[in-house]
């Protein structure tokens, strides 16, 4: 499909126009033109056998008319680029690494997370240009509006432009001062392909593992940096459940209710030995706690084994270290679970002053599930009611309406207020 293919091949194509002229700004200018010309030609005529090579030349052009009023320095370069499109691997590796069609990602990775840039311009840039996620979806992630975030990335564009930021691996001095970013980054992707925001799908599995990917290879840049270790155990660790995450027809089957033969042992065993390494070393990352929270749901043979008392101290620490909205949800409902709904809710009361919050369908999810608990059930049904019409994930949205159903069908039967546990952050 030409998603997929878009997906795969941007990155290079970027990486082939940046190494010819460094404007980002431009080179993404150009990209997208080429994709609008794709979207019309290929449906028609057919993926060609080489998408980069195409995707290449026609950006290639589309920059030659961008930069036709630039210097005559700059109209050499992109005519270059043009007589050559398809030499996506011949440059040579700027850092000296494996071919640039092996290393484009990572160097463009590097590049959007540039010191001229705040975390959160890194972070969003990056999602864009690397991950190839659209402005509503990273907007989503963020919580603001897509036009907030479209102004975010053009002055982030400008920024690199002032700063001079070129397309190179930075150097091994100033690699970990990148690094936070990168994970950020990563860790954001990875939660687009495990839980995706929107659309028909609940999982993005190679958006997924593209993350993943990605990671591994910072990791072996840095083998020593523990929030790097951290962040790729938390992937793996979480990643191996997805193959139970959803039913035969794509709906969520939550945590409670998952076929636990199903998770895949392999990236279980190998993100809990990279914790054993990393963990005894002293210093405790936010990345790393979030791993040692899914290692624990990883180790418990059954939903209920799990250990929510370990799970809620360590989500306490976490919510110490980085404290923000979304991991007081997750330990409201660890603490729901290991003590009680009314101590869950206590965590999420104040939460609702948050505009943010009241705009998030997870904070009426989380609320209506221990309002369920708590024997609630017309405050968990307008909760229910209300977290289905704020989300735009379509499975997410028929697991919602579906609880909403069942909880009507309680209560016209005059049901008792308890019911199984259903909701964490796990899924």
């Amino acid at each position: 499909m030409l998603a997929d293919v878009w997906r795969r091949e941007a990155p290079h194509v970027l990486g082939a126009l940046l190494r010819r002229h460094g404007d980002l700004g431009d080179c993404e200018d150009a990209l997208q033109d080429a994709a609008e010309a794709a979207t019309g030609q290929w449906a028609a005529a057919g993926i060609p056998d080489d998408p980069r090579a195409w995707l290449i030349r026609v950006a290639s052009r589309r920059l030659i008319d961008r930069v036709r009023a630039d210097s005559a320095r700059t109209r050499r370069e992109a005519l270059d680029a043009a007589r050559r499109p398809d030499d996506a691997r011949a440059a040579p590796a700027v850092d000296g690494g494996a071919g640039p069609g092996t290393d484009d990602t990572l160097r463009l990775f590097f590049l959007c997370c540039h010191p001229a840039l705040s975390r959160p311009s890194q972070v969003a840039l990056t999602l864009r240009a690397v991950a190839g996620l659209g402005v509503e979806q990273i907007a989503a992630g963020y919580l603001v509006p897509a036009r907030t975030m479209t102004q975010r990335l053009t002055r982030a564009r400008a920024a690199l432009r002032e700063a001079g930021a070129r397309f190179a691996m930075p150097s091994p001095a100033e690699l970990p001062a990148r690094v936070a970013a990168v994970l950020d980054v990563c860790h954001l992707v990875f939660t687009e392909g495990y839980a995706r925001t929107s659309g028909e799908a609940l999982l993005d599995v190679e958006l997924a593992e593209e993350a993943i990917r990605l990671t591994r290879r910072v990791h072996a840049a840095l083998p020593d940096h523990d929030e790097v270790a951290g962040a790729l155990a938390l992937m793996l660790l979480t990643h191996a459940r997805s193959p139970a995450r959803t039913d035969a027809v794509g709906d969520l089957v939550p945590l409670a209710d998952q076929d636990r033969s199903r998770w895949r042992r392999e990236p279980i065993a190998e993100g809990v030995a990279l914790l054993e390494r990393t963990l005894p070393r002293g210093h405790v990352g936010r990345y790393q706690l979030q791993a040692a929270i899914a290692a624990v749901h990883a180790e418990a043979a059954t939903y209920a084994a799990t250990d929510w008392r370990q799970i809620s101290m360590l989500y306490a620490m976490l919510r110490r270290l980085a404290p923000a909205p979304t991991v007081t949800l997750n330990q409201a409902v660890a603490v729901a679970m290991a003590y009680g709904p009314a101590a869950g809710l206590a965590l999420l009361d104040p939460l609702r002053a948050d505009p943010t919050m009241r705009r998030h369908h997870r904070w009426y999810a989380v609320r209506a599930h221990l309002l369920e608990l708590d024997g609630q059930l017309a405050a968990a049904a307008e909760h229910y009611r209300r977290a289905a019409q704020l989300t735009a994930s379509l499975p997410e949205q028929r697991y919602l309406n579906r609880r909403l159903g069942r909880l009507r069908d309680r209560s016209a039967a005059g049901a008792p207020g308890s019911v199984a546990p259903r909701c964490d952050r796990g899924r």
